[in-house]
């Protein structure tokens, strides 16, 4: 326990010294310096360059290892970004896969890229594969059991990768694995209830609840974006009408547009709030609608769940300045919503790669699991 105490101080505020270390976790230190020794021995921990001191001699500081790393796999419908992350959740190299449509097919796309990258990485040390996916997964049967976005069935996504790999991999809902980042690296300002809203082709949600992310019945806790908000809406992927997604997600956002612009040409999600800058007036009317929608799902989340806060993670965090008020403004109008504070996750646009972290890390024997 003292080491994962130690090794968590360590990766929140790095550069340290033995004395920081044990002031700071209230060890003696001999404790201190034993622990610290063990973990320099096993790779995990660093002695840098001296620090300067006011008098005496200077302590030598201590950080994370950067050769100790995660592979993040970050799935979306058509393509996947695969990354290199240290353990301190620096992003080292990524690049983009486009995925073939048959499930199959993209799990093999996948893992040679994997084996590829592994192959021109071997001066580091991988920890594991933390996948953030559009869909729920049977934690208990390791597999992926609703991805409706995805249009892919339930595979042995899990199993498959490691077999290929060779690493232990660990895979989930990419707003729970948003939720544990949160906590991992301590960006939330309470670590006991929170939810974060995931927005891209489709909308997620994962709850974190008591200190721990509520899964519910065979891992589908969260569903908001297929909750129904209009009888008469458009058809959702899941097979229902008027799903939230279906009005407050990126998909939503571009079929806003090509109904006021009237163009045929598609684009993608990041040329609309390009256009926004430059203020083409559909590109502004489309992510205001968006907006409008969020916060007013944003409001059945507040009311149901009573977070302390909600945490946005996605592109649209991009132009939040000008986006988020529109969001706050919609759901003032549920009287339950109007005392939960809504905010854009720090580095939103590397939320997803870095929440590979703490999927891979969460329970590692040394890394610890998240202490609340």
């Amino acid at each position: 326990m003292n080491t994962k105490v130690l090794l968590d101080i360590i990766r929140r505020q790095q550069p340290l010294s033995r004395a920081d270390l044990s002031r700071k976790s209230g060890l003696q230190p001999s404790t201190v310096s034993l622990i610290v020794d063990e973990l320099i021995a096993s790779g995990w921990v660093l002695e840098g360059e001296n620090s300067k001191s006011a008098r005496g001699r200077r302590p030598t500081m201590l950080s994370l290892n950067p050769q100790r790393c995660v592979i993040a796999v970050d799935i979306h419908p058509s393509q996947v970004t695969l990354a290199v992350i240290d353990i301190g959740g620096h992003i080292a190299s990524q690049r983009l896969l486009n995925l073939p449509d048959d499930p199959s097919k993209a799990i093999r796309s996948m893992t040679a890229a994997l084996r590829k990258l592994i192959r021109a990485n071997r001066d580091l040390v991988f920890e594991g594969i933390g996948i953030c996916l559009p869909g729920r997964t049977d934690i208990s049967a390791r597999q992926l059991i609703f991805a409706p976005n995805l249009h892919w069935p339930a595979v042995s996504l899990q199993p498959r990768i490691e077999r290929a790999t060779g690493l232990p991999v660990f895979m989930d809902n990419v707003a729970n694995a948003c939720a544990l980042s949160e906590v991992w690296f301590r960006t939330s300002s309470d670590m006991r209830d929170f939810v974060v809203v995931a927005i891209s082709e489709g909308i997620g949600t994962g709850i974190f609840i008591n200190g721990a992310i509520a899964r519910g019945q065979a891992g589908m806790a969260g569903e908001f974006g297929h909750v129904q908000i209009a009888d008469d809406g458009p058809l959702c992927n899941c097979g229902n009408r008027g799903c939230w997604e279906t009005f407050a997600s990126t998909r939503a956002a571009l079929r806003f547009y090509r109904e006021l612009s009237h163009r045929r040409a598609r684009i993608t999600f990041s040329e609309l709030l390009r256009l926004a800058t430059i203020n083409d007036r559909a590109a502004t009317e489309a992510l205001q609608r968006m907006a409008r929608s969020l916060g007013h799902g944003m409001s059945i989340v507040a009311a149901a769940l009573a977070p302390s806060e909600i945490i946005v993670v996605g592109e649209i965090t991009q132009m939040w300045n000008h986006l988020g008020p529109v969001v706050e403004n919609s759901m003032q109008r549920n009287s339950l919503a109007r005392n939960v504070p809504v905010r854009p996750a720090p580095d939103s646009a590397a939320a997803r790669l870095r929440s590979a972290v703490a999927l891979v890390l969460a329970d590692h024997p040394l890394a610890g699991a998240l202490k609340q």
